[in-house]
């Protein structure tokens, strides 16, 4: 693994091996994501998938998780503001 200065966290350290997405945005992942910082992604993810009781087969709720990853490193990062009031209501 090749070190990367990360644009969340902005330090330089270890990156990920190899693209976690086969597409453009997995590359651009890599090559601009820490591996700690990939790691605290995964953790939220979840917490949405289990939120929102996201079906992973729906290619909508692959779209969302999608934008939010996309949010989460290269937008204002802003994910962390979930509206638990729609718990349980979200259909795909």
């Amino acid at each position: 693994m090749a070190d990367v200065t990360c644009v969340r966290c902005g330090e330089t350290k270890p990156g990920l091996a190899w693209p976690p997405f086969n597409s453009d945005l997995g590359k651009k992942i890599q090559a601009e994501v820490c591996q700690d910082c990939w790691n605290v992604w995964l953790q939220r993810q979840t917490a949405l998938i289990n939120h929102y009781g996201l079906n992973l087969r729906d290619p909508e709720a692959r779209k969302f998780l999608t934008d939010q990853t996309q949010e989460f490193f290269f937008g204002s990062g802003d994910t962390e503001h979930v509206d638990t009031s729609k718990q349980g209501t979200i259909q795909w």
